[in-house]
């Protein structure tokens, strides 16, 4: 059943200043440095956040931010025992912005770990940064398989795994074959791959005409209707897609708008995922999608969540803010166990700390990283867009795989 604020009583709104940012930095002791940046202050661990707080997947950093500042102002402030020093940087649309924005946060921040990163572009050029600079970055947005992990941990999910979570689900519940369709660039290639591979190896057929997903450039495009035209010309019994921010919000309401309306949605569960939802309105009714967190999850580290944030928040936690606020927990966990017996805590004790953590207590449920891929293993849930109350919301439906590689 789903989780209500009544699950655990709220919390107290502190006052706006209170650790929460604004665009650009916010501060939790004033101080210039910390152990691993060389300052000798061992009272500080300074964390820098690389998050899209402007273009296409804006409300997605602003989700992971927030879920990371939500851990830190449930928690004095502190991870491991530590005043917190919490730093922002725009990473933007992609690389071009994302770049310079890790290099500051590494040069001039000298933060000692980095954590957020949206787009699947973004991290692929950001990766050999911190792994050249030895930064533990802990990646709260989808990424790439194929990655150097030393000092790489992801607290959301490798890119092709929702696909590949719901791939056999949707051949089983569609009698015929699926269209797929999604954004020209890294992360929707990793996103699309993960479900057609899965799809193929089920025994499903793709209805593109060349049995190859439909790309549409990104992040210019906002018109899909030709995109919807030509899958009304084929024999497709369902959509399969991967869409984010304003381009979910875009693609949703064009779609319920068109000729291949009373086709079967299915998705990444980005697509209805935290401010597209009420954008799409009732454009999002009865979609189903895939992703390893929903707001209903009934155990008590979600309740709690869930009774945090909408204590701040107009609408329910996101899988973004989930997946911020866990790497506040992994950090706080890591820092604390760097420093134990009187262990200096610097960006290479804290990467070696990570590594040993075991099984984290999440909102999402209990899962712990890969030994081989840094990446979580966990549960995926099917969720379908549905009346919860007054407001349509993406309520669980049942399990679908535990992932983890």
């Amino acid at each position: 059943m789903p989780v209500t604020a009544n699950a655990r009583p709220f919390r107290a709104k502190r006052p706006a200043g209170a650790l929460l940012l604004a665009l650009a930095v916010t501060a939790v002791a004033g101080c210039s440095g910390s152990a691993a940046s060389g300052s000798g202050d061992d009272k500080t661990v300074k964390v820098g956040m690389l998050a899209s707080v402007s273009g296409t997947y804006e409300s997605v950093g602003k989700d992971m931010r927030d879920g990371f500042t939500l851990y830190l102002d449930t928690h004095d402030g502190k991870l491991g025992g530590r005043k917190a020093e919490f730093t922002v940087a725009d990473e933007g649309d992609g690389a071009p912005t994302a770049v310079p924005a890790a290099n500051k946060l590494i040069k001039k921040d000298r933060v000692d770990v980095v954590a957020g990163i949206v787009g699947g572009g973004s991290f692929a050029a950001v990766q050999p940064i911190v792994t050249k600079s030895k930064t533990p970055l802990l990646a709260t947005g989808g990424r790439p398989t194929k990655t150097d992990v030393d000092y790489i941990w992801t607290t959301s999910f490798l890119s092709e795994e929702p696909g590949e979570a719901i791939a056999t689900y949707v051949k089983n519940k569609v009698d015929g074959p699926v269209y797929a369709i999604g954004p020209d660039y890294q992360g929707g290639h990793d996103e699309m791959r993960g479900f057609t591979e899965a799809f193929d190896k089920a025994g499903g057929e793709l209805a593109n005409p060349n049995g190859k997903t439909r790309w549409t450039p990104f992040p210019k495009t906002t018109n899909f209707t030709p995109y919807f035209n030509d899958i009304a010309k084929t024999g497709a019994k369902a959509v399969y897609c991967f869409y984010a921010g304003k381009a979910a919000i875009d693609f949703v309401k064009q779609y319920r708008q068109s000729d291949v309306a009373d086709l079967p949605l299915y998705s990444a569960g980005f697509l209805t995922e935290g401010g597209t939802l009420p954008a799409q309105g009732k454009a999002a009714r009865d979609i189903y999608s895939v992703l390893n967190y929903a707001a209903d999850l009934d155990n008590e580290t979600n309740r709690a969540f869930v009774a945090d944030w909408t204590a701040k928040h107009d609408t329910p936690p996101t899988t973004y803010a989930m997946s911020g606020y866990d790497a506040a927990a992994v950090l706080d966990k890591a820092v604390s166990d760097a420093g134990r017996d009187g262990g200096k805590v610097t960006s290479e004790s804290i990467n070696e700390a990570i590594g040993k953590l075991g099984q984290i207590d999440s909102p999402r449920g209990a899962w712990e990283f890969s030994k081989r891929t840094h990446s979580p293993v966990q549960k995926w849930y099917l969720r379908q867009v549905r009346p919860d109350g007054k407001q349509l919301a993406n309520v669980m439906v049942q399990d679908l795989a535990t992932l983890g590689r």
